[in-house]
């Protein structure tokens, strides 16, 4: 199978199997998405949920978040992972937005990066998500997909790497949801130690599954 005919297999299985794919990370508005991915980073989308409920209710706005402390915030999300650093970020990034953006978040790529705590995934999550822009954030879901599936190939081994040869060939229409279809299928599916291969609708398209079976 040609690399091109395997993108075509998967986004035509995809397309049927999950036609609504979306984060599961639960969120009102855009900076609550930026606040929940900052969250996520090295932590489950689960623990996150749990945590940004309280959190937004006390603090639903730019500027109620940049007038608070790191202390103050840490006791709200202490249960994910790196909180004494995701506090300092989510209190800093807050009052970027409010001196620079007048409360807004921006839907250019550096200026999201240029926020503290924010780096190139989580941009490019927000402009898919928030802003419907064909950006691929590579996490470690879709690193390890990427590769064990061949849609890219083994000299992409860095997340920027993967990321230009997954936008080269993914038509630019479907890279939003080709981003959620790659995390979920490596979440529930392929997944890290026990990939349920007897069960994946695309292993017939999977060049790992494939050498596995000589």
């Amino acid at each position: 199978m040609t690399k091109k005919d395997r993108y075509l297999f998967i986004i035509s299985h995809f397309e049927q199997s999950m036609p609504e794919a979306a984060t599961e990370l639960n969120y009102r508005n855009t900076f609550e998405l930026l606040c929940a991915v900052m969250l996520s980073a090295q932590c489950t989308d689960k623990r996150v949920n749990l945590v940004t409920p309280a959190l937004f209710e006390a603090f639903p706005t730019p500027s109620t978040l940049a007038n608070t402390s790191k202390d103050v915030i840490y006791q709200y999300i202490k249960s994910v992972s790196y909180p004494n650093n995701k506090a300092e970020h989510l209190v800093q990034m807050a009052k970027q937005l409010v001196e620079k953006h007048e409360g807004n978040v921006p839907d250019d790529f550096d200026a999201l990066v240029a926020l503290p705590g924010v780096g190139r995934k989580t941009a490019n999550v927000i402009l898919s998500v928030a802003f419907k822009q064909a950006k691929m954030a590579v996490d470690t879901h879709v690193f390890r997909v990427s590769h064990r599936i061949g849609l890219v190939s083994p000299q992409s081994t860095t997340p920027y790497a993967v990321e230009q040869e997954l936008i080269k060939y993914f038509p630019s229409h479907v890279v939003a949801r080709a981003h959620h279809w790659l995390i979920l299928h490596g979440r529930y599916v392929c997944k890290s130690q026990r990939p349920l291969c007897e069960e994946c609708g695309i292993k017939n398209a999977c060049k790992e599954f494939a050498a596995r079976r000589k």
